[in-house]
């Protein structure tokens, strides 16, 4: 079932679409950037809505480890994305085409499967859920009305109308900062200032915030552009959470993996400026610790398991500091 789309206007035969900051130009028969958004006979059409691919995860794989921590979540994606990455892990479903191998599903549908799998919260995820924004908004309006939370896993490129009707209904995000220069997106097919406003509007919108920096070799493994970046999340708050984690080659980058003391480098950067610097890829145990006695309060393995230890007001057990960890 095509969807009528938001954020459009018609220019004439073309539709000009305002979703994000491309600002796309669709002729007729055609599809923007995205590769789901298509004009219509004059009307903006989602193609991707209701087709998805769910599963069940642990939270602390979007990566989320300040947020409901030790929780399961239903996780849903689609087809399309707004960004190119070359490196994309993601890439049969960013750069498909069609809904082949997805199932159709609709808002209710994710409700009833989040009552079967037991699960708090929904996720949109593994591709870029902006460009099914119009899916995304439906199901989460329903989900709120469950009192369900609502987890956004994002590149952060999407123009500020859009972002701001719809952050009021979002719980977290995990927002992937490629690169802090517009020399680092363009290669990726867009630019920084965008998701930046996404990081701080979310911030000030009290949804909570993580950040993932996948560190890529000839992308964005610039140590003084990483230096800016960790300062620039800094000047947000400190307490953002960040994932630095390590690429291997997919897709069309048949680069070797990030050197693992490339990894631990900016760990020590980072680790200069933000309370929780964690790490990603390298099968680590990222265990969070109470900053006062040391106390470990989520032990996390590499399969993504958590055993919590916090009270339930998210305080140490030890000596009672509050850690800033969203437990419910």
């Amino acid at each position: 079932m095509d969807r009528t789309a938001l954020y459009w206007i018609a220019r004439g035969d073309d539709i000009n679409c305002h979703l994000c900051p491309r600002e796309c130009i669709i002729s007729q028969g055609l599809t923007g950037a995205c590769g789901v958004r298509e004009n219509s006979g004059g009307r903006l059409v989602s193609l991707n809505y209701g087709w998805a691919c769910v599963a069940v995860d642990p939270v602390e794989k979007k990566p989320l480890y300040h947020w409901r921590p030790g929780t399961r979540i239903l996780s849903l994606g689609t087809f399309g994305c707004n960004l190119f990455c070359p490196y994309c892990q993601n890439h049969h479903l960013s750069r498909s085409k069609n809904h082949k191998g997805l199932s159709w599903t609709n808002p209710s549908d994710v409700l009833r499967l989040l009552q079967h799998h037991d699960a708090p919260s929904v996720a949109f995820t593994y591709n870029e859920p902006t460009v099914w924004y119009e899916f995304v908004r439906d199901t989460s309006l329903l989900l709120k009305r469950e009192k369900k939370g609502v987890v956004l896993v994002t590149n952060g490129y999407i123009s500020r109308k859009p972002l701001e009707d719809l952050i009021h209904l979002v719980d977290a995000m995990n927002i992937d900062l490629k690169g802090f220069s517009d020399s680092t997106y363009s290669m990726l097919g867009g630019t920084l200032a965008p998701v930046l406003d996404t990081v701080r509007i979310a911030f000030e919108r009290s949804v909570h915030v993580e950040i993932t920096h996948l560190v890529v070799p000839g992308i964005n493994d610039s140590i003084e552009e990483f230096r800016h970046l960790v300062r620039w999340i800094a000047g947000i708050s400190e307490s953002i959470p960040l994932h630095i984690s390590r690429y291997f080659p997919d897709y069309r980058w048949a680069l070797p993996p990030t050197p693992i003391p490339s990894i631990r480098v900016r760990e020590e950067i980072a680790s200069e400026f933000l309370e929780n610097v964690y790490s990603g890829n390298l099968q680590s145990r990222n265990n969070t610790l109470c900053p006062v006695c040391g106390e470990v309060l989520v032990e996390r393995d590499d399969l993504y398991r958590a055993s919590v230890h916090l009270l339930e007001d998210g305080t140490c057990p030890r000596c009672r500091t509050p850690r800033g960890i969203v437990m419910s």
